[in-house]
């Protein structure tokens, strides 16, 4: 059961990421803000890749891992920027709850791209946790609340994509334990994620990149915190289905709201308290079934 302490290691991570990236919206606008996760998490990644092949051998990547790695890079990038868009006008913890709505798309196009098992058990365990995370949105569908929602709601469709790919190039690796295989994909990733992000900015918005420079600091811990959380997130997807994987990290709307209440002051209402519930017994019961 590697794949639980993995999952909750990265969910922890990934929280705190969130929050680094939030604050720098403000100075870095939203593309500068997506871009430093990659940026600042590239060297990370590399350092982690050559103390791995100081002692084991790397694979070398194909064209079909490359392939399933750009779906995951270029996946996560609009979902990263779509949920900093988000989270300007909802909230982080609510942003957050929106964007995990993503393990039942996860589910079906893993079910369909992969061939993993769903199983009436795990659909149910899914579909309680996803009903927790739709009433913890907050979103007042009759007075416009929809379009923000929406764009949670894609941006975790799109989360959703990129992990399906990465655990496809994860998968598609000649060989390589499963440490190897996560942090060979997650240099490749990030390598792409930074091209395509230096390249957008030094053509669309160089005030971004400058403020990146100026802001190294906050975006040097937002990119720590961004590669030691989906280094764990590929290892998760090395030991199990994707669709696992992202409904146990559901547990992460409950560390958001959280960081929500103490950090930026934002409240929980009774029916985000319900929603929470719903979440943490879903993720129990997905829990149970995998270790059956």
């Amino acid at each position: 059961m590697g794949w639980i302490l993995a999952t909750l290691i990265a969910a922890a991570a990934q929280t705190g990421r969130n929050a680094a990236q939030r604050r720098l919206t403000a100075e870095l606008g939203t593309m500068g803000a997506t871009a430093v996760r990659f940026l600042f998490g590239l060297p990370f990644a590399a350092l982690l890749l050559a103390l791995v092949a100081m002692a084991r051998p790397i694979p070398v990547p194909d064209s079909t891992v490359l392939g399933w790695a750009a779906l995951g890079a270029c996946s996560q990038i609009a979902a990263t920027a779509l949920m900093l868009l988000t989270m300007e006008s909802r909230g982080f913890g609510v942003t957050t709850a929106l964007i995990k709505t993503e393990p039942v798309t996860l589910a079906l196009i893993g079910a369909l791209l992969l061939a993993e098992p769903l199983g009436p058990a795990r659909m149910a365990a899914i579909a309680t946790a996803t009903l927790g995370v739709v009433l913890m949105s907050g979103a007042d569908w009759r007075r416009g609340g929809w379009r923000a929602a929406s764009l949670g709601i894609v941006a975790g469709a799109l989360f959703g994509l990129s992990a399906i790919g990465f655990r496809g190039a994860i998968l598609a690796l000649p060989f390589g334990s499963e440490p190897i295989r996560a942090a060979t994909i997650l240099a490749i990733s990030l390598a792409m994620q930074s091209i395509i992000m230096m390249v957008w900015l030094a053509v669309l918005n160089r005030p971004a990149l400058a403020g990146i420079v100026r802001h190294w600091r906050g975006s040097l811990g937002a990119g720590a915190l961004g590669a030691l959380a989906s280094l764990f997130w590929f290892l998760g997807f090395a030991l199990t289905a994707a669709a696992n994987v992202r409904t146990l990290a559901l547990v992460e709307v409950v560390m958001a709201q959280l960081v929500s209440g103490r950090v930026f002051r934002e409240g929980a209402s009774p029916r985000q308290i319900a929603g929470m519930a719903l979440i943490v017994l879903g993720v129990a019961a997905l829990v149970a079934v995998s270790a059956r």
